[in-house]
């Protein structure tokens, strides 16, 4: 745009450079009064749960960690990540990145936006950049609100990690660090996603419901026996893969391919969304959207591109049904067992004993299903841990039911003998608490790292 002065020279008109555009969305955005509310809410609500619950006579035994938040402070931000990545976070991404277009709809401001920006590109690229300031910002104060939280109820204390070994503060201080900085990967899927739906569906509800809904859509077929490969293929994976940061050695093949498939999603649907914006219409006022066939693209690609991914998947993994294979089942029961049993010895001031001393192995069994064919999720896995005490010619058995969930997370609980695997209270520098080695979480590899025929359904020593 251009204008004559009176004395013949020619005065261009500058576009605003993104960083102005950026603070300008970003004051839109925080000026909010549910935004600001959102804010409040996430760095004080998660600490005073923490607190809340670390505090209660009966704990969320049936949340992963749950069963720790009386003995360490370093529970609490890992069952507050487990609630953000499955209702928190999809509800955040919605309300943020799934208004920050369709609110001009709404007022009619894109022709004076325009006006003053002078780039549909700027205009994208500051609108995105301000909504993820704020996703990261809430994101920030679940994790640090619900750390200061746990270590201000309990305290800076060891954690017990998902396979019954013994983490150290500093170690499970890094750890949930990372847990919560790998759940941002799927959290920036879901907010592409919401920039997707706010550009397409214009002022319509639907737009800001969509990161739910595909969250929501995420859970409920994680709850399905889907085969590993499609179960890995969804970004909504990296919301349960963290897990795998809390065994000894660590899983990282699942967190990996979680994360990686997310940044993917991302990348896709921001993309797609910023085409979809720069070729819209902005001069029909009546038009709110980028039409029929901009929906049916977006819906497409939201369809396609898990296939794809789970097609890859497939093929470079070589990962074949549920992933729940009997051998993986019967190393992670054991490996848990070794390490619990330690802790048990320990709390009962008993002689110290190592896991290869020990040389714990698990037969398990699913069902009627006896023989190395038993696979995949279910609440009729039955396993029976032996083990050897050192001096001792006899072995020690214990028997547990398992409940496998599909996503290979596991409880076991125990099923006799009562002096070994029954309710009792052992003492702990924390007071009282429950027998380790009567109920413990567990879980199982999807995919597995160690290849068929190597697996030990024992402690390697």
């Amino acid at each position: 745009m251009t204008a004559t002065l009176a004395d013949g020279t020619v005065a261009v008109a500058r576009r605003v450079p993104v960083t102005r555009g950026y603070r300008f969305e970003l004051v839109k955005l925080v000026t909010q009064w549910r935004v600001r509310l959102l804010v409040l809410a996430c760095w004080l609500a998660p600490a005073l749960f923490v607190m809340a619950v670390s505090r209660q006579s009966t704990l969320p035994t049936d949340t992963l960690f749950g069963r720790w938040m009386h003995a360490t402070g370093w529970a609490g931000p890992l069952v507050m990540l487990g609630f953000a990545g499955t209702w928190a976070l999809p509800l955040l991404t919605s309300v943020v990145a799934g208004d920050v277009f369709a609110a001009e709809d709404r007022l009619g401001t894109w022709r004076h936006l325009l006006m003053a920006v002078r780039s549909a590109r700027r205009i994208f690229v500051a609108k995105a950049l301000a909504g993820l300031t704020v996703v990261l910002l809430l994101v920030a104060g679940l994790a640090c609100s619900s750390v200061a939280g746990g270590l201000v109820a309990v305290g800076n204390r060891p954690l017990v990690g998902l396979d019954g070994h013994l983490l150290t503060p500093g170690d499970a201080a890094g750890k949930v660090l990372l847990a919560w900085v790998c759940a941002l990967a799927p959290t920036l899927a879901l907010a592409a996603i919401g920039l997707l739906g706010s550009v397409v569906l214009g002022r319509s509800p639907m737009g800001l419901l969509l990161p739910a809904l595909v969250a929501l859509t995420m859970q409920l077929a994680q709850m399905l026996p889907l085969p590993v490969a499609v179960r890995l293929a969804l970004p909504g994976y990296a919301f349960v893969s963290w897990n795998g940061l809390f065994t000894e050695p660590a899983q990282l093949t699942p967190l990996l391919i979680g994360v990686a498939v997310s940044l993917v999603w991302a990348v896709v649907a921001t993309t797609l969304a910023f085409v979809l914006f720069v070729r819209r219409d902005f001069t029909n006022q009546g038009h709110d959207g980028s039409g029929r066939r901009a929906v049916v693209l977006a819906a497409l690609s939201l369809i396609v591109l898990p296939a794809a991914t789970a097609a890859v998947l497939a093929l470079a993994t070589g990962a074949t049904g549920s992933g729940i294979e009997q051998a993986e089942v019967q190393r992670s029961v054991a490996t848990a067992f070794a390490h619990l049993y330690r802790l048990q010895t320990k709390e009962l001031n008993r002689p110290d004993v190592t896991e290869a001393q020990l040389k714990a192995t698990a037969a398990c069994a699913k069902g009627d299903v006896q023989d190395s064919s038993a696979q995949g999720s279910g609440n009729d896995w039955r396993c029976v841990v032996s083990w050897h005490l050192p001096d001792v010619e006899a072995t020690g058995t214990a028997v547990y039911q398992l409940d496998v969930t599909p996503d290979g997370r596991f409880v076991a609980d125990g099923d006799g003998p009562k002096e070994v695997n029954g309710y009792f209270l052992v003492r702990t520098p924390q007071g009282d608490a429950p027998n380790p080695l009567w109920q413990f979480d567990g879980n199982v590899e999807l995919p597995a790292n160690t290849p068929k025929g190597q697996i030990n359904a024992g402690i390697t020593p």
